[in-house]
Formats: C-alpha cells, sequence, structure tokens
C-alpha cells in the first residue's frame, strides 16, 4: 500500500459528522498526554488530543514487532509450530534491568506461536529479541526492517531503536499509532483472538520442561490489558510502560458491527498511572460507541455512462471505495436512499479513473456520504465522421433542451 493510499482515507474531516447535538460537545477530557480514536472500518479520526506529539511507545513497540514476524514467518514459509533453540541473547538473565519477560532460560526451545504469546501476554523483552534472531542474524537488522516497514505504510515519525519498546528512543504519535493499529487489525485479524485476547500464558511450556538445562519451573503470566473483559467488547490490543513515556494502551472493542480503536500515550509516570491510562482509554471507547457507529450499506447497480465522439459508446463506473462510513449514532437507520449523479455529456477523450460523477448516500435526515464516480477504463476519441456526428447531435439537442423543459427528449 503505497503511504499516500494509506492517509488518503484517514484525514478526512469529521465536521460532517457533526449535528447540532455535536458530540464532541461531550468528549472526555483526559489525564493522559495525547490520545487518538478512530473507526477501525472507515480510519476516520473521532477524537484526538495533542495526536501529533512524539512520544515513546514503551512495548505498544511489540505490535510492529509482531507485524513484522507474521510478515516474515508467511514470507518465509515458517511454521508457528516450527521449534529452535533460544539464543543466549534472548535469555531473561541477559535483558536490561526491570524488563517485563516471558522467562527464557538457558536450554529452551521454543515454536513462533509461544514466542508470539510471550510478546503479547507478558509483554516478554525477551521473546521480542528471540524472535527478531529468529529471522535476523542481529538485532539491529530485524530493527532496521521495522523502521521500513513503518516508512512503507506512511508512518512518517514514527522509528525503532529495538523491538522490545524499553528504549526511550522509539517514537511514535498516538495518530500515527492508531493509524497503524487499524492496518495492523486489516492485516492479522486473527491475532485478536490468538494473542490479545489471551488473558493468560504459561511458560517454560512442557517440552522445555523436560530438558536438563530448561531453566526454572513453569511461570503462569497474565494479560497486562487490564480491560480485557471489563470493558464490553474490548479484545486488544496492548500496554506500554517506560519511565519516559509514562503509561501506554492501544485499546480496540467491537460492538453491534462498530469497531473503534484508542490509542492513549502518557498517562503520567508515577503511582495510579495505568489506572488513568485504563480509565481515559474507557471513557473513549464509551464515548465512541454511545455516540457514532460504522454503517454498511449495499451499493446500488451503477449503469454505464453514454460517452460522446469516443471508440466506444459507453463506460462503466465504478466507486472509488467502499460505501462503509462512519454515522452519528441515530443516524442511517433504513429506509436508506442512493442517488447516482453523473457528469452530462461524457466527451472522449476520458482517461481511466477520471471522476465522471458521484453516489450520494442519505437517510431521512439528509446526506451521509459522498462517493466519487470513476471510469473504469479509458475511451480513445473516434474518427472524424463518429466526432462529427455526435458534435452534431449534442447541438441539436441542446437547442431542443433550451427550448423548454417540455420539449426535452
Amino acid at each position: 500500500m503505497k503511504p499516500s493510499c494509506f492517509f488518503l482515507l484517514f484525514f478526512i474531516s469529521f465536521l460532517a459528522l457533526a449535528a447540532p447535538d455535536d458530540p464532541r460537545r461531550d468528549a472526555p477530557e483526559l489525564g493522559s498526554r495525547a490520545a487518538v480514536l478512530l473507526d477501525a472500518a472507515t480510519g476516520v479520526i473521532l477524537y484526538s488530543k495533542n495526536g501529533n506529539e512524539e512520544i515513546p511507545p514503551a512495548s505498544l513497540t511489540k505490535l510492529m514487532t509482531i507485524h513484522v514476524v507474521l510478515t516474515e514467518a508467511a514470507a518465509r514459509g515458517i511454521s508457528a509450530e516450527e521449534r529452535w533453540d533460544l539464543p543466549r541473547e534472548s535469555w531473561a538473565r541477559n535483558q536490561p534491568p526491570r524488563s517485563s519477560l516471558m522467562r527464557i532460560g538457558p536450554g529452551q526451545r521454543a515454536n513462533l506461536r509461544e514466542l508470539l504469546l510471550g510478546l503479547a501476554v507478558p509483554s516478554g523483552n525477551d521473546a521480542a529479541v528471540a524472535a527478531a534472531l529468529r529471522f535476523y542474524p542481529r538485532v539491529e537488522e530485524f530493527t532496521r526492517r521495522m523502521n521500513e516497514e513503518a516508512r512503507r505504510l506512511g508512518l512518517v515519525k514514527t522509528r525503532f531503536t529495538e523491538p522490545s519498546g524499553i528504549s526511550e528512543y522509539n517514537i511514535t504519535t498516538a495518530e500515527e499509532f492508531a493509524l497503524f493499529c487499524r492496518e495492523y487489525l486489516r492485516l492479522h485479524p486473527e491475532t485478536l483472538e490468538s494473542l490479545h485476547s489471551v488473558r493468560e500464558f504459561t511458560y517454560p511450556t512442557e517440552a522445555n520442561r523436560e530438558s536438563p538445562s530448561g531453566g526454572g519451573g513453569p511461570t503462569t503470566h497474565y494479560n497486562r490489558n487490564s480491560l480485557l473483559g471489563r470493558v464490553e467488547g474490548v479484545d486488544g490490543l496492548k500496554t506500554g510502560y517506560i519511565d519516559e513515556a509514562g503509561y501506554n494502551i492501544a485499546l480496540t472493542a467491537e460492538r453491534g458491527g462498530s469497531r473503534f480503536i484508542a490509542v492513549v500515550l502518557g498517562a503520567p509516570a508515577e503511582y495510579g498511572g495505568d489506572r488513568i491510562r485504563d480509565a481515559d482509554g474507557e471513557r473513549l471507547l464509551e464515548w465512541a460507541f454511545a455516540h457514532y457507529k460504522t454503517l454498511r450499506p449495499a451499493l446500488p447497480a451503477i449503469p454505464p455512462v453514454r460517452v460522446w465522439k469516443g471508440r466506444e459508446a459507453a463506460l462503466d463506473l465504478v466507486p472509488a471505495s467502499g460505501p462503509v462510513c462512519t454515522v452519528l449514532a441515530h443516524r442511517g437507520s433504513a429506509p436508506l436512499r442512493w442517488e447516482i449523479e453523473v457528469r452530462n455529456p461524457v466527451i472522449a477523450p476520458v482517461t481511466a479513473a477520471a471522476p465522471l460523477g458521484q453516489l450520494i448516500l442519505s437517510d431521512r435526515e439528509g446526506e451521509l456520504r459522498r462517493i466519487p464516480l470513476l471510469a473504469a477504463s479509458a475511451v480513445e476519441q473516434g474518427g472524424f465522421f463518429k466526432r462529427l456526428w455526435d458534435t452534431l447531435v449534442l447541438f441539436l439537442t441542446g437547442m431542443i433542451r433550451a427550448a423548454g423543459p417540455g420539449n426535452t427528449p
């Protein structure tokens, strides 16, 4: 996906969503430094507080690590169950002080599924190192791959210096990370069930405990996202903390066909900061579900348009985007209606993807969404006599229309 395409849908102004009872008037006051909330289906940003402020993501970094691991595993055909020796660099005792850990030890072997759970549930810094070294000979090379992926996705301010998030030199913004989370869920929707909503994970596994040097006994780790099971619909994504950032969370929830993503960065790095972060995330989600919803209307049949002076007499039209849209919660009830407006006349030459009209979606209260209609293919000019004949027909048709609406053919 080109960066320009990645951002095209996301900077849609939500002023059009505002009714006289504008929900932004009771938008929540947050104690965290920055936050962004968006509709996962459309990318429309519904709330932003200091959305472009650069803040270390802390362990939210591990979402990019998981994304790169899944992408590399798919490209290289690596099975989630294939086991390998875990290198010395990944052992828990070799991680920086105050690291969150999966508790990897000497003599252990693990598979990709276990390491991904170690990243998602206990937020293991050791798991991040082990996963990086499974695909690249040095952690620095894996980190370079993370930054390449960030650039590919159009994240211009987000950058990484290591894959666990412990470094304060990892940087993102609430807006960019929310957009990344949206793309992450689009590419890896299965991770909500297989990783991010998993409540507990025990490691080392039975296979490692059979090894005489397999480290200590099993430890059951619990998911650090305390909103799982506490707030309706929450099924991800990731928490994080370092002193330089404070408490962070990337949060998502689904109710009744609408899914929202909230990224909260920089809750106070002090006792109770995690509760402030969680309360901010919960307030954002409850506000979103109270005031907005995702509408998924079916597209109407779009008839071809007449083309004058062209080699072809007709041209198919295609919508520039899907019909899914974000609307106020009380809008979008049946009956919905589509109106098709097409430029008239359409005269060749016509380039592919040229805007030729628009689809307008409305409900009882008025317009909800406009979608440009584009030329499905190019149409070249016709021959001399074709152009001459169509010129004459257009001239006579114009004269008839000018004579009065009653004579319009």
